[in-house]
């Protein structure tokens, strides 16, 4: 069994404690302000992906979290609320698989009233494998999510069967991305993380499906989250590779950064049918621009998708905490955040990061 580290003795965070100002933006040690709030709402996943998820680490006797242990929509939103007055623009909700967690429309709604200090709503996004999109699409748009991404490793069947060892068919999957689109949730974006040897051979079939659709496909280099997926850097398709083979077919130019912390490089099809995305998180780090904060199903704060261990916000939330409190909490956290792992993975080795399916991606 993987080891559970998010029961690890809470370190007190080093920086000041003291509320930012509302619409202050906190920054961290390295200057990076707090833009970003990744909220994992479940661990629990329909799928058993061998780099996320494999099934004979997360196999029947697993222990999920507890329902008590998880945070309420009602804490979830309260958290959100405080995060916005410290400078969160974008709220992502993921887990686990979120949609796995019941009434989740319930929580997409609460989120959306929720309002800047300029009085704009949040960017308010959600991670999804798809298996649950179709039926779930329309109450997501209605509730105020504004778009969604889903995760898709490969259209051959036997292929993403294998990878997400679900028995699910890639059909449903790709009528969840339609549902998304047509209630309005889109662009829709579609996540597929490449591994050499495994799904490489899917790049071409999959950009050869998705241009000129109005999606948006993102190639992301397998990473080495977690402890249990048995990453191996001579698995790693860089994302200088994944342009040259679908540049080889579809000629590619590079696109400008919308905004800081952009996690992907964008690249355009020549002929106008649409564009790519590449998250090079191994090959070309971006620590650097990193303004993401992620909260656990169960109330922990973690600085970095590489952690090892979290800070504890529940306690908080369960002992009568006022929002001042909170708001200290979290900017403290975050203002003695130092991480920058990928541009120090030969250096930075970590014995117990997080599990992806514990914190989302």
């Amino acid at each position: 069994m993987p080891r559970v580290i998010h029961h690890q003795p809470d370190p007190a965070p080093a920086g000041g404690d003291a509320a930012p100002a509302p619409g202050e933006a906190v920054r961290d040690t390295f200057g990076r302000p707090l833009r970003d709030l990744r909220i994992s709402v479940t661990d629990r996943c329909n799928f058993r992906c061998t780099y996320c998820m494999p099934r004979e680490l997360f196999g029947a006797d697993h222990a999920f979290l507890p329902q008590g242990a998880l945070l309420t929509f009602e804490e979830i939103t309260r958290v959100a609320r405080i995060a916005l007055q410290g400078g969160v623009r974008k709220i992502r909700l993921t887990g686990g698989e979120p949609l796995l967690r019941k009434q989740i429309e319930t929580l997409v709604g609460m989120l959306a009233g929720l309002r800047t200090p300029e009085g704009a709503p949040p960017e308010l996004t959600l991670t999804t494998n798809g298996t649950l999109l179709a039926r779930k699409a329309r109450a997501l748009a209605d509730a105020g999510l504004t778009r969604v991404t889903v995760s898709l490793d490969a259209l051959d069947d036997a292929l993403f069967e294998r990878m997400s060892d679900s028995g699910v068919p890639v059909a449903t999957i790709l009528d969840g991305i339609e549902a998304a689109a047509a209630a309005g949730l889109a662009p829709v974006k579609v996540n597929m993380v490449v591994r050499r040897g495994m799904n490489d051979g899917q790049i071409l079939p999959m950009a050869r499906h998705f241009r000129g659709t109005g999606h948006t496909l993102r190639f992301i280099e397998y990473m080495d989250v977690g402890n249990t997926n048995g990453w191996r850097m001579d698995e790693v398709v860089t994302g200088a590779e994944i342009v040259r083979i679908i540049g080889a077919e579809f000629p590619l130019r590079p696109l400008q950064a919308r905004y800081r912390g952009e996690v992907a490089n964008r690249w355009a099809y020549a002929d106008g049918a649409g564009e790519i995305g590449l998250i090079t998180s191994v090959s070309q780090p971006f620590c650097g621009d990193c303004t993401r904060l992620r909260l656990s199903p169960e109330g922990r704060l973690f600085t970095c998708l590489f952690a090892e261990q979290g800070h504890d916000l529940r306690a908080l939330l369960r002992a009568g905490a006022d929002d001042a409190a909170l708001a200290a909490r979290l900017a403290g956290v975050w203002r003695a955040r130092d991480d920058r792992y990928s541009e120090r993975r030969g250096e930075a080795h970590r014995d117990h990061k997080i599990e992806m399916s514990y914190i989302g991606g």
